[in-house]
């Protein structure tokens, strides 16, 4: 019964990893989508990334940890030039690069059995266990994910178009008014 038990606890484990993916590149999404090209390369100073350079970031940390760690693929990460880069690279493809990441990362995972989630993976010259490099590249991109939000906020000032807003009191909307 507790292998049973377990491989529920696995499986939904798993779940929530897929799903933290997909919520993380429809954010993202709809941030860049607000922002001009130009935007999308701005960076407050030098020494910072921009969003582009984040989302470069994002995918070769996704490419990395899931797609090469966890599913044991060459890795192929060249990880100073995510952060090298200056401004050559559409944002269409930027979030398709991303976007294609996250789509091979879920299709990995949709065929990861719960029971792999205790072996250990070398990762970026790291050993950790299938659950901590998945609860850990996430917990990576919800972050970065939270940044380029608020460098959007930023950017777009009064002009931001939240990507979800609260609809009935429980969700935190003010109650309705009586008129």
């Amino acid at each position: 019964m507790a292998s049973n038990s377990t491989d529920a606890i696995g499986q939904a484990f798993i779940d929530q990893v897929r799903r933290g993916l997909t919520e993380s590149l429809e954010k993202i999404t709809h941030c860049v989508d607000q922002l001009s090209e130009e935007d999308v390369w701005w960076r407050p100073f030098e020494s910072h990334n921009s969003p582009a350079n984040i989302l470069l970031h994002l995918n070769g940390n996704l490419r990395q940890w899931i797609i090469s760690g966890v599913g044991e693929l060459p890795d192929v990460r060249n990880r100073g030039q995510e952060f090298a880069d200056r401004g050559a690279i559409p944002k269409s493809e930027l979030l398709g690069r991303l976007g294609q990441t996250i789509h091979e990362a879920d299709d990995l995972l949709s065929d990861l059995p719960a029971d792999q989630l205790l072996v250990t993976r070398r990762i970026q010259g790291f050993d950790e266990t299938v659950m901590s490099a998945l609860s850990d590249t996430l917990g990576h991109l919800r972050g970065h994910t939270q940044e380029l939000i608020y460098i959007t906020r930023l950017r777009r000032g009064d002009d931001y178009q939240f990507h979800w807003q609260p609809t009935t009191v429980e969700q935190g909307a003010p109650p309705a008014t009586e008129g």
